[in-house]
């Protein structure tokens, strides 16, 4: 190798000595979130001569980031990952960030016109619904607290087999009665993207429940991918936005921390404590990106605890991990296996990283929205949306002419959770049949009968 430097370049070198300034040194950063295929020579280029597998950040902080308190380290997924060839860098640095501020009433009302549902919003426990009075027709609930939380349900349990109706008209649908296309579901979805603020997320529509087809929107933060900060769309075979779920809060951006490579941080996610395989932030791997569907299974199963699992695919993004009890979006290093999904686990140099308890712990109570309810003698069944990092309890105060039923949210924080609701339903054993008593819930409202067979018992109480 020839390390001879040009005439004019040494030439260029001693004039700056002699001047007391100094060449200011290239530092090439690609700031773009994109795939990277391991062994295939793209990566992220950066000052790279830290030690241990670090990468040194272009600029430095003078001062230090405070401790983040991920309140979960431990492996959720429970196989040992192995690289099938190189690993990328990544950068030096990267920001945390945060749910943001709370939900405002605006936001609330252009979400609920992209989904047709009319009214004003009413205060409603810690958020507001429109629509869905006396639990019948379209309803949106929204959290009023960040990340800002909603659902969103156009037909009460039990009532949306479309029967009749003009909703009920022939819509984009295959000949054999097959899902709307993937086209139509993203046409369909579109609008209310853009009202929720993702105009820019990365979608996926490969996923279909029955005769729905579910559209997925994983928001890109700052030129980063994301993972379980997912909103998910249900489209009917008719072409309508029959459900949803998301969250409406902007991510704000927090303190910058140094973080490791991908091969460090697969080191650090083999050696971490498994978890009790709980769902993490990852999901099922689409066709040319990483898809984030929380909603269902991965079409081939989870590896069993202990068996090896290759990586062919790492991208450096964002994951949604509980941070001193609040969601937050912590830099990551998100995983394509072979067969077995995308994982992540955070990059974060552990330096900076504060000691937190690997256990949930037990938070206050809430009261949950009833949407339905079924009879069955004594039995009373109720259904409801609710999140998947919580427990449920359903107690029912009866009089002579009336059925009140309370279903209360046991939340537990500190544990890697999706962002996503899912249908619950409670069970209760009254004194006496319901034999037209009204049921309303905690609130008040009256609770709409659901069709037999519509509520699908998801545990007893």
């Amino acid at each position: 190798m020839n390390t001879e430097r040009p005439e004019t370049e040494a030439r260029d070198e001693q004039e700056a000595a002699r001047s007391g300034r100094r060449r200011p040194r290239a530092v090439i950063l690609s700031v773009a979130a994109a795939v990277l295929l391991v062994g295939g020579g793209g990566a992220y280029v950066a000052a790279s001569d830290a030690p241990s597998g670090r990468t040194t950040p272009a600029a430095a902080d003078s001062s230090a980031p405070p401790p983040l308190a991920v309140d979960d380290l431990s492996d959720p997924y429970g196989a040992h990952y192995t690289a099938s060839g190189a690993l990328p860098k990544g950068p030096g640095s990267a920001p945390v960030y945060g749910a943001g501020a709370g939900v405002r009433e605006e936001q609330v009302v252009r979400l609920a016109r992209a989904l047709g549902v009319s009214g004003t919003p009413v205060a409603e426990g810690y958020g507001w619904r429109i629509g869905g009075k006396d639990g019948s027709g379209p309803s949106l609930q929204v959290n009023r607290d960040a990340p800002g939380s909603w659902t969103f349900s156009r037909y009460a349990p039990g009532t949306d087999d479309c029967g009749k109706g003009p909703l009920c008209a022939p819509g984009p649908v295959g000949p054999t009665g097959a899902p709307v296309s993937v086209a139509a579901a993203e046409k369909a979805a579109a609008p209310v993207l853009r009202a929720a603020g993702l105009d820019g997320a990365r979608t996926d529509a490969s996923q279909v429940m029955g005769k729905q087809r579910v559209v997925t929107a994983d928001p890109v933060v700052s030129g980063l991918p994301t993972t379980g900060w997912a909103t998910g769309l249900t489209i009917s075979r008719q072409g309508e936005v029959v459900g949803g779920h998301g969250l409406l809060s902007t991510p704000v951006k927090g303190a910058s921390y140094p973080v490791l490579d991908a091969e460090r941080t697969l080191a650090l996610m083999n050696a971490a404590p498994k978890g009790d395989h709980r769902m993490g932030p990852g999901g099922c791997p689409g066709p040319a990106r990483f898809a984030t569907r929380l909603e269902g299974p991965c079409q081939s199963a989870s590896p069993a605890s202990g068996a090896t699992v290759a990586v062919d695919k790492a991208v450096f993004g964002l994951a949604a991990h509980p941070v001193a009890g609040r969601p937050t979006l912590v830099p990551s290093w998100l995983f394509g296996t072979r067969g077995s999904g995308t994982v992540s686990y955070p990059a974060i140099d552990p330096r900076y990283l504060a000691s937190s308890s690997a256990s949930p712990t037990a938070a206050p109570e809430h009261p949950v929205k009833i949407t339905g309810y079924m009879a069955a003698g004594r039995n009373l069944t109720v259904g409801f949306y609710g999140g998947l990092c919580a427990d449920y309890t359903a107690t029912a105060r009866e009089s002579a002419d009336r059925v009140t039923v309370t279903v209360t949210e046991h939340r537990q924080e500190g544990r890697i959770c999706p962002l996503i609701a899912k249908e619950f339903t409670r069970t209760v054993r009254l004194k006496a049949p319901v034999d037209g008593r009204t049921v309303a819930g905690a609130d008040g409202a009256r609770i709409p009968q659901a069709k037999p067979g519509a509520l699908r018992p998801s545990s007893s109480s």
